[in-house]
């Protein structure tokens, strides 16, 4: 039959079976998929301006007829087109790398090996940097490296230069009769030991490989199933191995000479011959890729130091293998962690991440059958099964039309086509082994026959097998399966090839590496921003019924900035809806207008604002505002969310005798005063702190009595002031951070209040610190990089034992950001650390002016509170005047102040300022200090939030050194400060409390926020009663519970008693955090809990609940067909569909309190059970916020606001507090991390956290 991608002889979609009955069904109890909001017009053409490849390749391909590459969106395995309906884009996802740069350039991939100028040996075009070595010292056998990442391995001796064969380096007789050969791919290398005779077997230097071993960047550790994983400073994995092993080569001793000798089907033997024919060409063909069928195998022990790798072959292998069955190879691979692979077969091999080869690799049973009366052998009955597993990469922020999965099949058993099928499991990993993962769901079958060219009538070439929904089988559901893989609910897709049917040997099929995810998109819509009714020049959303804004206008104009999905900007064509509804008497809404859509012809791009006239409308009665987000193909669209359903209504009501939009006039106050923007020019003005001046006025033929105003900038507001009395008011608002600045106003009349109007002004960067220590040198002196002049610096000296680590707050650092042909080059962050007795970093000289307003501020890390501990002091003649740090007394922060220079043993009289909780040790904690000589106060910030403020009145100067990590005090050194220290900084003018906030936000050039990984968990291949942290550095173990065990897939919960814990807190609650892990409820063991239950994902207890947790709570049940194995509808006795209860649920993040009292953040569509989802939660300390991601999709467009309660007690895995334990999950749970600072949205939670 003909399908997209060409003819397949013997190809056919599976129809359905059961007849039209089962289909008429199956349409009645089926859960629906929401249908899109849709309208059956003619669309009128393309008015998006061309500002983007996109949409230049949309125009281009609309203008051509066929599809057009968006050449600027390649990447190594993606590749986007825009199609020719000039709406829709097609991204094909490759499994393996379709092209890789060089030189800045995308060249097709070549692992072929060549020679560099310098000796070395590396593959023409790879996907990572791979070099080998050119012989002689063994340190440098090979590395492999993605920007500043990389692991080496050196051989235990010396090298001969090696012999180049296409992708192999052979290095000879590195031991008597062993060969070294290692090999490049596309992702990564190969490394065997070739062991040739019994002789060299029995060499004792083969008992135990000591590789020296190295990485740079990289924290290397063991993995699933023996393999090793290592990691950035993000926890995420850059390169794995799977387990090494070892295996020989005695092949099948039952199969038949023509079987190892044939690569193709020999001539059929004469009927009733005993001579069985090869069925097809040979496995893999490569020898050193893995095991062959018949070969013994066997999986080899593998220990890790910093600075060794030891793998120890099986010693009974090395002296039982007959002198037939050499070569032995000995094989740890190394690749690079992106899109996985495997083959799964049933006599025990694993071929992880397997290359295709010429004849690939295969799928059934490999066993004997008789065809025509003539017998074909394949294998000994072994089952194989093949998986491909996807990242989402781009297509996050995408709506799904349609998917379509494609894979060469390059062989048949013979020419009579067979059902295969493709089904979704749960993910693989190097670990994973027959019968490998559990199977979710059906996504789709074919019966086919490719591969056998002429030996078939008609030809059957290979050919590209596509599977794609097939509108009455219902059970087949790629499509939706990808969408919500796209929607972030599944956050890595897994597809298996099996036959199926598994006893059938004429159904045994090979497939290449080539497989393609192809998927049909537009960008997904999202709510609108800046939504509301024109008043003055904005828009005005009071989302408070009680407090509507007034309009005076009774036709106002309805404004909306139509916006996409993180990740679905690109190429849109949008418009947008806007509804308003009238309040009645009885208190119902009903329709006010009919619906707006703007642009009334052709589309806008995302971000780019839209207004429409209202008609009249009814004065002096509430209303109320939404709008939507339309993202429009072919003849139809997609609607988003509205405000009305997430952040709120728009309240508003039409007064046409209120007050109009007052006047606001900037007053020249001097120097550098602020200005207002007008639509081609904002110039930055003042400074933070700086007041500005304005004079608010009445519209013409208003009598105003009164003002009132707030700024706002971002998430800062300053809130409402009181009504300023007054025909015209003269006010003095004081912008507290840089940035753009708007001052909202609105009038009132003897009658009350009216229409607002607002202003956007630019405020200049403050002057900045005069003094910044970031200890980031690799040694040496701190520098202080407030300033590039040298001879301006105040450089701090480490002494005492001072160090730095690698554990300081700002984490993995992006030194280079990534290109489209170069990844980012990456380093990690470092602190000072100090031991608490002795160790310290000083300046030579004062920094600052004690006796002006002043702000000190610094990340702390207090490992052991014990006794009082100083952050920053700067010394007088006999103590410091201020003194930041911890009191062991109180438990708590201060900020002190002396009010003289008191010598030893006399009075020294102090100012105090205390924190409002006690300090957490082990964690993250941003401290300021401010003194304010302009009110004669000092304050306390904690986690960039005000603590208390005191009078302080008498500063004096202290003209000695800055002390960081101790005090001057009576005389003496004091208070040596026990942890880490790092981004301290003094600034001599007292910072605002929003620039303390903004400080404490710790942003990065990009203007992300920095993150410290301070735990991390993955209990997938771990054993034992717990599980430690190796890779974070801070030490932290998971202690399990019974009821929980570790497995190759993670932790595995019972719902009942398993749990896991660590001594918490893990990071400071009141602070900015973020936690992720990758999570299944049990459907079955969670379908017999209430409704209503919270299964506990993982949190943080307090005395009466949780100060922070992610959990899944079932909200009720619903019934699907039930299917069986093969993915066919299961019919009763009757001849009806039969079906299956299955639990409903949402994915949470907040506080889980006993009452539900708690905020959260809930998901937006229902969790799919069974199914490994990454669940994402964040804590913005700076704006008070929460968000939930699953995978890097956001689950609300602004974060709910949240109140931080300091927690107390075990961090938990598994269980929840509410005043005792319990609330139990079902199901599993791998790769638990956690960081200091909030991830700033969805595109650094995909760079950070990954999938």
């Amino acid at each position: 039959m003909w399908k997209r991608g060409g003819f397949v002889a013997g190809g056919g979609w599976r129809r359905g079976r059961h007849g039209v009955c089962v289909t008429a069904v199956l349409a009645t109890v089926l859960s629906v998929v929401p249908a899109l909001n849709s309208q059956a017009v003619a669309l009128p053409p393309l008015q998006v301006p061309l500002n983007s490849p996109e949409l230049r390749a949309s125009a281009a391909a609309v203008e051509a007829g066929e599809r057009v590459e968006v050449v600027e969106e390649r990447s190594e395995r993606e590749t986007v087109f825009a199609n020719p309906d000039g709406t829709t884009f097609t991204l094909e996802k490759s499994i393996t790398p379709v092209r890789v740069a060089r030189e800045g350039k995308w060249v097709e991939p070549d692992p072929t090996l060549v020679r560099d100028t310098d000796g070395s040996v590396g593959p023409a075009a790879a996907a990572v940097d791979v070099s080998f070595s050119a012989g002689g010292d063994g340190a440098d056998l090979v590395t492999i490296a993605k920007g500043e990442q990389s692991v080496s391995l050196g051989w235990p001796g010396a090298l001969p230069a090696p012999r180049l064969d296409g992708e192999h380096a052979v290095y000879e007789d590195v031991l008597p009769d062993v060969n070294l050969i290692l090999t490049a791919t596309v992702e990564g290398f190969r490394q065997v030991l070739e062991v040739k005779t019994p002789q060299a077997a029995a060499n004792p230097a083969l008992k135990a490989i000591e590789y020296r071993f190295g990485a740079e960047n990289l924290t290397v550790q063991a993995g699933a199933g023996g393999g090793l994983d290592a990691l950035d400073g993000n926890g995420r994995p850059v390169f794995r191995s799977p387990a090494a092993r070892m295996w020989n080569s005695a092949g099948d001793g039952t199969a038949p000479a023509p079987a190892r000798r044939s690569l193709y089907l020999a001539a059929p033997a004469e009927s009733g011959t005993d001579q069985p024919v090869a069925a097809g060409p040979t496995e893999e063909g490569d020898r050193l890729a893995g095991p062959e069928p018949g070969d013994d195998s066997s999986v080899m022990d593998l220990k890790l130091t910093n600075s060794t790798m030891t793998v120890e072959p099986d010693a009974e292998m090395l002296s039982s293998t007959e002198e037939k069955d050499f070569p032995l190879y000995i094989d740890p691979p190394v690749e690079l962690n992106e899109s996985e692979r495997t083959v799964l077969s049933s006599d025990g091999d694993v071929f992880w991440n397997f290359s295709g080869g010429a004849n690939g690799m295969s799928v059934g049973k490999c066993g004997s059958a008789v065809i025509g009366g003539v017998s074909y052998y394949c294998g000994n009955g072994y089952v194989n099964r093949m998986y491909f597993e996807f990242a989402p990469g781009k297509l996050k922020g995408k709506h799904v039309l349609d998917a379509t999965f494609a894979v060469t099949e390059t062989w048949s058993f013979s020419c009579d086509a067979r059902w295969v099928d493709l089904e979704r499991t749960n993910n693989i990993s190097s670990s994973s082994k027959w019968p490998g993962p559990k199977k979710l769901d059906q996504m789709g079958d074919r019966k086919v026959s490719a591969g056998r060219g002429s030996r078939c009538s008609p030809s059957q070439p290979r050919a590209p097998i596509e599977f794609h929904d097939y509108a009455p089988e219902p059970d087949e559901n790629l499509t939706p399966t990808v969408r919500s893989f796209a929607d972030g609910k599944i956050s890595r897709l897994t597809l298996m090839l099996m036959a199926k049917d598994e006893s059938d040997t004429i159904a045994w099929k090979r497939f290449d590496d080539d497989a393609v995810l192809s998927v049909d998109y537009v960008g997904k819509p999202a709510k609108p921003s800046n939504i509301g009714p024109v008043v003055g020049k904005s828009h005005d959303c009071n989302t408070v019924e009680s407090a509507p804004a007034i309009v005076t206008d009774p036709t106002p104009d309805l404004t909306a900035t139509p916006q996409t999905a993180s990740g679905g900007e690109s190429g849109a064509k949008l418009r947008v809806a806007m509804d308003v509804d009238k309040k009645q008497s009885d208190g119902t809404w009903v329709n006010a207008m009919s619906e707006i859509v703007r642009p009334s012809s052709g589309y806008v791009g995302d971000n780019v604002k839209v207004t429409a006239t209202a008609p009249a409308l009814p004065e002096n009665t509430l209303l109320r505002m939404r709008a939507w987000t339309r993202s429009h193909y072919g003849s139809t669209w997609l609607a988003g969310p509205s405000n009305g359903s997430t952040t709120g209504w728009c309240y508003f009501k039409i007064d046409s005798k209120a007050p109009k939009p007052p006047t606001i006039t900037f007053n020249s106050t001097g120097t550098d005063s602020y200005t207002p923007c007008t639509p081609n020019d904002c110039v930055p003005h003042g400074k933070p702190g700086k007041a500005g001046s304005f004079t608010l006025g009445p519209a013409p033929g208003d009598v105003n009595t009164g003002y009132r105003y707030k700024l706002s900038s971002g998430s800062y507001s300053s809130g409402w002031s009181s009504y300023v009395s007054g025909a015209t008011a003269k006010i003095s608002p004081v912008p507290p951070v840089s940035g753009t600045m708007t001052l909202h106003v609105e009038a009132k009349d003897n009658y009350g209040p009216g229409a607002g109007n607002s202003v956007d002004f630019v405020v200049k960067e403050g002057d900045g610190p005069v003094a910044r220590w970031n200890f980031a040198e690799a040694s040496g002196a701190a520098l202080d990089t407030s300033t590039a002049d040298p001879s301006l610096r105040d450089n701090a000296n480490l002494t005492g034992g001072a160090a730095r680590t690698d554990q300081g707050r700002r984490g993995e650092v992006t030194v280079t950001p990534a290109t489209e042909t170069a990844p980012a080059v990456r380093t990690t962050d470092s602190g000072l650390e100090l031991n608490g007795t002795t160790s310290y970093a000083a300046t030579t000289g004062p920094v600052i002016d004690t006796r002006a307003s002043y702000t000190v501020a610094a990340w702390v890390r207090i490992d052991a509170p014990s006794r009082n501990a100083t952050v920053m002091g700067q010394d007088g003649v006999n103590r410091s005047p201020f003194l930041l740090g911890y009191e062991h007394n109180l438990k708590k922060w201060t900020f002190r102040e002396a009010t003289v220079d008191a010598p030893a043993g006399g009075s020294w009289p102090y100012e105090r300022v205390v924190s409002k909780n006690e300090a957490v040790p082990k964690v993250w904690t941003h401290l300021a200090g401010v003194f304010n000589a302009v009110d004669n106060t000092i304050s306390l910030y904690v986690n960039g939030e005000l603590q208390a403020s005191t009078a302080f009145t008498t500063p004096w100067a202290a003209k000695g050194p800055l002390q960081i990590g101790r005090v001057h005090w009576s005389g003496v050194y004091t208070d040596y400060f026990p942890g880490v220290i790092d981004e301290a900084a003094v600034w001599q003018e007292a910072l605002t409390g929003a620039q303390i906030a903004q400080e404490s936000a710790l942003l990065a050039a990009d203007g992300k926020a920095s993150v410290e990984l301070v735990a991390a968990w993955n209990p997938a291949g771990a054993q034992g009663a717990s599980r430690a942290d190796g890779v974070s550095g801070y030490g932290r173990a998971l202690a399990l519970s019974s009821g929980a065990s570790l497995t190759d897939e993670g932790l595995v919960l019972d719902g009942t008693a398993g749990a896991g814990t660590t001594p918490g807190p893990v990071v400071d609650d009141s602070g900015s955090f973020t936690v992720t892990t990758q999570a299944m409820v049990d459907g079955a063991k969670v379908l017999t809990k209430p409704n209503g239950y919270k299964a506990q994902v993982l949190g943080q207890r307090t005395a009466t609940g949780s100060s922070w947790s992610l959990w899944f709570e079932k909200t009720g049940t619903r019934q699907e067909p039930e299917y069986d194995e093969n993915g066919d509808p299961v019919i009763d006795e009757n001849g009806n569909l039969k079906t299956i209860t299955v639990p409903v649920g949402r994915w949470n993040f907040g506080r889980l309190t006993a009452d539900g009292s708690g905020a959260s953040v809930q998901s937006m569509e229902e969790a799919l059970v069974d199914t490994e989802t990454r669940l994402t939660g964040v804590y913005n300390a700076q704006d008070r916020t929460i968000q939930l991601y699953l995978t890097s999709d956001q689950q609300t467009s602004d974060g709910i606001a949240y109140s931080a309660q300091v927690g107390t007690g075990e961090l938990a895995v598994g269980k929840g507090y509410l005043g005792s334990w319990g609330n139990f999950l079902p199901g599993r749970l791998s790769d638990i991390r956690l960081w200091a600072g909030a991830l700033s949205d969805s595109e650094q939670v995909s760079d950070v956290v990954g999938t």
